[in-house]
């Protein structure tokens, strides 16, 4: 068995490498053709360590920074070969690829960046940390209540933007000496003010189910992912009513460590293509653009895994449900939403219809998500977290510009070490 799993392993890493080799050579056509940047003009800077793989992480946030862009210029460095691809090609927003450190200094030698922001926890983040006279802050790729939400990581920055009071209240009871009023900043779920999309079905009388599951995690404590233990047979129950249409969403990560995840998320593609060709005014999808939002607002129910799509839903006020992890040693945080969520229990699978109808038909399910929802995020009023936003962003230039009187004298010296 170890020996099939170091092959596959291997494999994975043979794909890994020739990837990286191919997207090296068309990136130095890209980055060639690009346009130098103009001097001082950016003040804030996403930096993204990562590769295509966990694009998804910054993508969410491409329309939040775009209307922040109109007061404060945003650039995205980026530091994987194939991200830097992707990004080239579909960015709203400037890139500029920063493969080595000395790419990096450059950088931001020529721009005035005050603010960087984080999305993950990338081991890399700590060679842009070096660079002081700005504030770090981690902005995250999600709200949820999974066990990364609780890392003494955020320690490392100067500022996060936290969701709200649960995210608060989650960090309060791990992170020991902690400023919470001056580092942790609630600025609700700004993407939420952006959910769009066309929809890629005819609106009709069905029931419209997103099932949007996670990965299989890495570790055991994460093992979150419901594709192979609820997956197939959630989706083969829904397609058989007639009455039901499924968007499935899965991770874009599904079945990168365990094999049977990418068997069953294939399967579950099969079964939709197999359904469309039967019944074409169907309509089920499978998703697996770039493009989140649209998803959540259209679907009547939402089956996720412990994930941050529960959080984006529940910023809806929509009924939703939860899978129940069938690994006794993945780890919940019960204290939360998750305390009083409608799980999915495996053994419940077969009858996904009726508890769907029992969600759609229970007054108490409204009631129960709107103070959740306003426990999460604040006021979800459309609109409301974009303006909190904005406004966190000018109190940190603000408080930048404060220090920056201070610290004149270092200023007028401001540069940055040469590479070695």
């Amino acid at each position: 068995m170890n020996v099939i799993g170091d092959a596959q392993k291997a494999v994975q890493l043979g794909k890994k490498l020739v990837d990286n080799r191919r997207a090296h050579m068309v990136l130095r056509q890209k980055v060639r053709s690009q346009p130098p940047l103009e001097p001082e003009r950016f003040k804030i800077a996403v930096y993204f360590a990562d590769e295509s793989v966990n694009m998804y992480q910054i993508r969410q946030w491409y329309k939040p920074l775009i209307e922040l862009a109109k007061t404060w210029p945003v650039l995205i460095l980026s530091r994987g070969s194939t991200a830097a691809l992707q990004l080239f090609d579909e960015s709203p927003l400037p890139v500029t690829y920063v493969r080595t450190v000395a790419d990096l200094e450059k950088t931001v030698a020529r721009q005035d960046i005050r603010i960087v922001f984080y999305v993950n926890q990338n081991a890399k983040n700590f060679q842009m940390f070096r660079y002081g006279q700005r504030w770090h802050v981690f902005i995250n790729h999600g709200e949820s209540d999974k066990m990364y939400m609780t890392t003494n990581q955020f320690k490392a920055y100067d500022y996060s933007l936290i969701a709200g009071e649960a995210a608060r209240a989650r960090l309060e009871r791990v992170l020991w000496d902690y400023d919470f009023d001056k580092r942790a900043l609630p600025i609700g779920r700004p993407q939420a003010d952006h959910f769009s999309g066309a929809l890629p079905f005819t609106q009709d009388d069905r029931i419209v189910v997103l099932y949007a599951p996670t990965w299989e995690g890495d570790r055991a404590a994460a093992a979150y992912g419901s594709i192979a233990s609820h997956g197939v047979g959630l989706v083969r129950a829904l397609l058989a009513t007639g009455r039901h249409r499924v968007i499935y969403r899965p991770h874009p990560r599904s079945g990168v460590v365990n094999n049977l995840y990418g068997q069953a998320n294939r399967e579950i593609i099969g079964m939709l293509s197999a359904a469309n060709k039967a019944d074409p005014r169907a309509q089920h999808v499978f998703d697996d653009g770039s493009e989140i939002g649209w998803q959540i607002a259209a679907a009547d129910v939402a089956i996720s895994d412990v994930s941050a799509m529960i959080y984006d839903r529940l910023a809806t006020g929509k009924p939703l449900m939860v899978t129940r992890p069938v690994s006794k040693r993945a780890k919940i945080d019960a204290g939360g939403y998750l305390s009083a969520c409608e799980w999915l229990e495996v053994d419940d699978v077969a009858e996904i219809t009726e508890q769907i109808d029992r969600l759609l038909h229970d007054p108490e399910t409204v009631e129960r998500i709107a103070t959740w929802s306003q426990y999460y995020f604040g006021d979800t009023t459309p609109g409301t977290a974009t303006k909190r936003f904005h406004e966190t962003v000018q109190h940190l230039m603000d408080e930048w510009e404060t220090h920056a009187r201070i610290h004149e004298m270092d200023l007028a010296e401001r540069t940055v070490d040469s590479p070695h």
